[in-house]
């Protein structure tokens, strides 16, 4: 079987067990174990963009360390493009890019240019080859007035794009995003979806998006794995996540005047009033539109949003422990 009709990247009963220790007296320790990622498994074909999601502490970076062979498992089996990462990270490097939110992978004196000469000679790529590929991350990510800019000086935005320029200057087969688009302002995450979105059409590149802002996985993936505890609890399409937790889009609308608690919307519930402001409730995978519309019809309005559902309460409801 080729490589591209094969599973690319393959997790089977992995686990990873940390050896924590407490202090319980003077001279006294506790040893125990924190299971991060417990039995694990999952495959992902080659040009998959999947999000991978789940609360704080449910094993996503555990996950994507192992994945690149920062981590190496406990037990279980995992390979990535038929590699082992944690026996051959040197060579399986080469395959890969990696952005963590929360982590430059610049040189914070360096201006940003600098840092991205430096990736070229890391990854010894040809010189036509860089250059072609600096040119359209410059162009795709709006860093043209920035490459003279020391790293420490550029907003958390700009930080992001110089990270992921980075992260793509090797043609990666593989993007891991951990948090990419974590404190970054609205037309920041516009520019980095949209990135991302070309880089896996055109050029096939495998992505997998640990996130928990749910409109990144609504704009880019069609598979969506959640994690929790270090198991998996669901693999499948958004809508049906939504549909197996029952979760609720918020509708915030912004009245005229002060009204009583609106009812008479066929499909959302009233949540909260305060003045003139109104909480509506309404089911996820259904579309605001017809709600907005019944609204403006029957209410005098000034403004409104959506906000969408909260990951933990999604996954909370699907293990009925919701408040």
């Amino acid at each position: 079987m080729r490589e591209d009709q094969a599973a690319f990247i393959e997790l089977h009963e992995v686990c990873k067990v940390f050896e924590v220790h407490r202090r319980t007296g003077l001279l006294r320790r506790e040893r125990r174990e924190v299971r991060a990622v417990d039995g694990l498994s999952f495959t992902v074909p080659r040009g998959e963009m999947v999000g991978y999601i789940g609360p704080n502490g449910a094993g996503k970076s555990t996950t994507v360390k192992m994945l690149t062979g920062i981590l190496t498992p406990s037990s279980g089996r995992l390979r990535v493009a038929g590699i082992d990462p944690s026996r051959e990270r040197t060579r399986l490097a080469r395959r890969i890019g990696v952005v963590f939110g929360q982590r430059t992978t610049l040189w914070w004196d360096l201006p940003l240019g600098d840092s991205f000469a430096l990736v070229r000679r890391m990854y010894r790529i040809p010189d036509a080859r860089y250059h072609v590929n600096l040119e359209r991350c410059v162009q795709l990510l709006d860093l043209g007035g920035l490459l003279e800019v020391p790293v420490r000086q550029l907003s958390l935005g700009q930080r992001m794009r110089g990270d992921i320029a980075a992260a793509l200057l090797h043609d990666p087969d593989v993007l891991y995003l951990d948090e990419p688009t974590i404190g970054l302002d609205v037309v920041s995450k516009a520019k980095v979806r949209e990135v991302l979105r070309k880089v896996n059409a055109e050029q096939g590149t495998t992505v997998l998006l640990t996130t928990h802002d749910l409109t990144d996985i609504e704009q880019l993936c069609k598979r969506v794995m959640v994690i929790d505890q270090g198991r998996l609890v669901y693999d499948g399409a958004l809508a049906g996540l939504h549909a197996v937790g029952e979760s609720e889009r918020m509708l915030v609308v912004d009245l005229e005047r002060e009204f009583p608690p609106i009812e008479d919307l066929p499909g959302a519930r009233p949540v909260r009033v305060e003045g003139p402001r109104q909480w509506l409730a309404f089911p996820a995978g259904q579309s605001a539109a017809p709600l907005v519309a019944a609204l403006a019809e029957r209410y005098p309005l000034a403004d409104l949003s959506v906000r969408e559902p909260d990951i933990e309460q999604v996954i909370a409801r699907m293990y009925g422990s919701a408040p």
